[in-house]
């Protein structure tokens, strides 16, 4: 490994170049915010370059499409950049991630060796190396070592459970908490771990960049607190207001029961709930390579990091939340040429209104989450159980924030896949379906009025396809109907309060002056 200095691209305010892979992560979408903060121009990069440009900071970086598993992408993505933060994973992308994650490292260690990078950064994951990891936890540390192994010094952060609004493990530890009065657990519950604050992760992930003490260091990262996942489930409860946990150790669940278990009472589908678990059997705590000999920082409790944790998802205030990546940037929608020739099925349905634009896009904007489907709510919800039940997201998901969506976000059982404010919304089915089904909401305007158009596509797979298709189709004609009822309904009241303040606002206006002649 070689540190030599390979050019100096820092200006007089200290600011640097950076560029952030995983930008549209959970980690990634809060650091470049961090980063802007503290003076650093950003690149942002992603697959799909279309997902950034939503985001708050959009207007702020430069976004630059990028697919770490194709090399010949990587180039343009890190030139003219003196740092590289690696935040991207394949966990929960199905099967062989870790072969995904292998690969994608090394295309980045081959396109960095003669590029202008003088650091890496990257974030990984806590555990004994000398211990039988999980393939989780194993994985994660590979690639480190990869990084490691070319030509620009790296920095690696270790972290174990990171406690936010919105994270993985936050989001799995309030499930199971609040869900549950009374657990029955594997074993696994009073294994050590040593959680950490998103708000530290992101003060360490700033405070290494170009620090000099940090090249060529592995650095494990870690709250004050050394807890079990038990201690931290009755501790979330009484941060909460909750009663206390009754919680039940057994030694006979696997970690394939455990997922199942986890997926049907949390967000998290079944398969990234066993890896969780695979990860939680070892013990993940701060040992020998303590971060506080280079940086001065003394990171939030557990309950402080509870706390802020959750007054985000009770204030709505949520600007990046984990998400599966089973997201692909080019997800088809039904319009697209490959359905032409196949069976498509769906139902069309159309209201006028005398609401905006705006207050139609409002109203199908908050499907989901809180609001429902403005129809049948208790068939959605026992939607919702039975897709859990056959191992898919259900509802839980919920939604990020009340009212705004992202392309590429999860809302419920569906993928947000296209968004174009005051005109459309498309929704693709992540549920357990023999097939592939979609939902949509356009805006059309004729003479200065508007109709929603809304239309539920299917494209059966086989023959089972087409039955469960028209079996549902006496539920769709109520259904349906009153959704788009529904939607123009809340905007034409949004649409009326509005119209209210406005004349309100007139009628409290200033007086014109009489003239003086």
């Amino acid at each position: 490994m070689t540190t030599e200095h390979r050019g100096d691209m820092e200006d007089s305010t200290g600011s640097h170049r950076v560029v952030v892979f995983g930008a549209s992560g959970y980690v990634g979408g809060r650091l470049v915010t961090k980063l802007l903060e503290a003076g650093h121009q950003v690149v942002a990069t992603s697959r799909d370059p279309e997902k950034l440009e939503s985001l708050p900071w959009a207007d702020q970086v430069e976004i630059r499409g990028v697919d770490l598993l194709d090399e010949s992408t990587i180039p343009a993505a890190i030139a003219g950049c003196d740092t590289a933060y690696y935040l991207v994973h394949s966990m929960g992308g199905g099967e062989g991630y870790a072969g995904r994650d292998r690969a994608s490292a090394l295309n980045l260690v081959a396109a960095s060796h003669d590029s202008d990078l003088e650091q890496i950064i990257y974030l990984s994951g806590l555990g004994d190396e000398d211990s039988e990891l999980s393939e989780h936890l194993s994985s994660r540390q590979e690639v480190g070592q990869i990084l490691a192994a070319g030509t620009v010094p790296v920095t690696e952060l270790r972290a174990a459970v990171v406690i936010g609004s919105g994270s993985l493990s936050f989001e799995m530890l309030r499930y199971l908490t609040e869900v549950l009065p009374i657990m029955i657990t594997p074993r696994w519950v009073r294994t050590r771990c040593q959680p950490i604050a998103i708000a530290d992760v992101l003060h360490y992930l700033v405070a290494v960049l170009r620090n000099p003490d940090a090249y060529d260091r592995v650095l494990e990262i870690g709250g004050p607190d050394v807890l079990t996942y038990e201690e931290m489930i009755r501790k979330y409860a009484e941060v909460a207001g909750l009663a206390p946990r009754t919680i039940i150790p057994v030694p006979v669940l696997s970690p394939g029961l455990s997922g199942r278990w986890i997926g049907l009472v949390t967000p998290l589908s079944p398969v990234t709930s066993e890896e969780l678990v695979q990860g939680l059997k070892n013990e993940v705590v701060v040992k020998d390579r303590p971060i506080s000999a280079i940086i001065d920082h003394h990171p939030l409790t557990f309950d402080e990091a509870v706390g802020r944790a959750l007054n985000g998802v009770r204030s709505s205030q949520v600007p990046t939340r984990w998400s599966p990546t089973d997201w692909a940037p080019a997800q088809a929608l039904p319009s697209d040429p490959d359905y032409a020739t196949g069976t498509v099925l769906g139902d069309v349905r159309r209201v006028e209104t005398c609401a905006a634009a705006e207050d139609l896009f409002w109203a199908f904007a908050r499907v989901g989450g809180a609001t429902g489907y403005y129809s049948a709510g208790w068939a959605w919800r026992i939607r919702g159980l039975l897709d859990q039940v056959l191992g898919g997201a259900g509802l839980r998901r919920g939604r990020r924030h009340p009212e705004e969506v992202r392309r590429g976000e999860a809302l419920d059982f569906w993928r947000v896949v296209d968004v174009r404010p005051n005109k459309g919304l498309a929704l693709k089915a992540e549920m357990k379906v023999p097939g592939e089904a979609w939902l949509e909401w356009e805006i059309e305007e004729s003479g200065g009025h508007f109709t929603l158009m809304q239309r539920a596509t299917f494209v059966p797979r086989g023959l089972f396809g087409r039955l469960y298709w028209y079996s549902l189709v006496p539920f769709h004609g109520v259904i349906f109907p009153q959704m788009a009822r529904g939607i123009v309904s809340a905007a034409e009241e949004r649409w009326d309060a509005r119209d209210a303040e406005r004349v309100s606002a007139e009628a409290d206006g200033p007086q014109a002056s009489p003239q003086v002649p």
